[in-house]
């Protein structure tokens, strides 16, 4: 802000013009995609806002997230309250240990559902099973200590809580298995990835034709 020499302010900005012009031209953008989207019927809308869960071939991916976390934070929650003997950090790793579970029978259910959707090969098919398996272990093991840990309650002490902190750390092992194995499928094999399914696709037709075409020319000899 600058004062000139009749007396009145005036406002200047110095090295900042491309950086109004750039808020401008945002600004524009984004009231002109507000227009846009508000002339969309909501399921077009939402599939313009959320261009990656529209590509999505299933749910699965959307959940998988959740139980890893919540189950991971409840166990290093519940170690930690149990190194400090901190009985209130005991129930805030309890809400963690419920919303995993929960979260994990979501993750399961959609798992089971893509795995029965989702074209895989042969060589995909031992590794999806096992994580299958992990998963299933994974929702059975956190169910039963949610059971536990909400009917025990305050009884959660010594030997059993022992027992109940190494079966906390078993599921986060496996855990660490079942995630290990869907990075596997998805980004070393491209399962449920579309550029993947196109390129095998592309493959496969290229194959075709040439077959076709080693056909046609031993037909031409003979």
């Amino acid at each position: 802000m600058l004062l000139d020499l009749g007396g009145n302010l005036s406002f200047s900005v110095h090295g900042g013009g491309d950086a109004v012009i750039g808020v401008i031209d945002l600004l524009g953008h984004f009231l002109t995609r507000i227009e846009h989207l508000a002339s969309l019927s909501p399921k077009q809308a939402s599939l313009e806002i959320l261009p990656g869960i529209a590509a999505l071939q299933n749910l699965h991916p959307l959940f998988v997230h959740f139980p890893i976390v919540l189950l991971t934070l409840f166990f290093v929650i519940d170690l930690l309250a149990t190194l400090i003997k901190n009985t209130n950090l005991h129930k805030v790793a309890d809400w963690f240990l419920y919303l995993g579970t929960v979260f994990a029978a979501v993750t399961i259910a959609t798992g089971l559902l893509a795995a029965a959707s989702i074209a895989h090969g042969d060589d995909v098919h031992e590794i999806m099973e096992t994580h299958e398996h992990l998963g299933i272990t994974i929702l059975s093991l956190a169910t039963g200590l949610s059971i536990w840990r909400f009917f025990a309650k305050s009884a959660f002490q010594g030997a059993a809580n022992a027992v109940f902190l190494f079966l906390a750390g078993l599921l986060s092992i496996f855990i660490l298995f079942a995630a290990d194995l869907g990075g596997l499928m998805v980004y070393k094999y491209g399962v449920a990835v579309e550029a993947v399914a196109d390129q095998q696709s592309e493959i496969n037709a290229a194959h075709e034709h040439d077959h076709s075409h080693d056909e046609a020319n031993d037909g031409h000899t003979d």
